[in-house]
């Protein structure tokens, strides 16, 4: 749909103007790549068609900032993970634990090689809500547990104490595969 930079311009441009066409071509061309990135952290679809409305709202009272430097669909992802982070902050329960770190022992690689994507993403989200989100936030997103925590408003501690249980659940769940035989 998008091919060209004037294109995408363009339908910024009529997004600024609020023009409601502009806006339906918009949201329809970023719907999946936003909604994929949502559901990674809440794979509930109410909830995640919950934040992603109020991100395309955000996206379209202040695409008038948007001053073509960069890439649109950066800035875009930006608003929707700031909305992960609201939503996380007031409807998910985080546990506030003195953290005892230790090293977490790796899943044999042969193991993981044989996990396919989706049946990765099935183990992601039984995770615990508050663990998943602090686990995709540091694994799959990169950011430093410093950034998590106050993204989140919780301790740094907390952030680490989450990753470390998703890590030792996700172990113990792929070993249960049986992957190896």
């Amino acid at each position: 749909m998008l091919n060209q930079t004037d294109e995408l311009e363009e339908l910024i441009s009529g997004c600024a103007q609020n023009d409601r066409g502009a806006q339906e071509k918009l949201y329809r061309h970023f719907y999946s790549t936003m909604m994929g990135t949502i559901r990674r952290y809440f794979p509930d679809e109410d909830t995640a068609t919950e934040i992603l409305n109020i991100g395309f709202t955000k996206v379209f009272l202040n695409i008038k900032s948007f001053k073509f430097k960069g890439s649109f669909e950066g800035w875009m992802r930006r608003i929707m993970f700031h909305e992960v982070s609201n939503y996380a902050n007031k409807h998910v329960k985080y546990k506030n634990k003195i953290v005892l770190m230790e090293k977490d022992a790796f899943v044999h690689k042969d193991h993981a090689n044989n996990l396919y994507y989706n049946d990765l993403l099935k183990l992601l989200n039984e995770l615990p809500e508050a663990t998943r989100v602090v686990f995709n936030m540091f694994a799959i997103d990169g950011l430093p547990h410093k950034e998590i925590a106050k993204s989140l408003n919780i301790s740094e501690g907390t952030s680490k104490w989450h990753v470390s249980s998703a890590r030792k659940i996700l172990k113990e769940k792929i070993e249960k595969l049986h992957l190896h035989e």
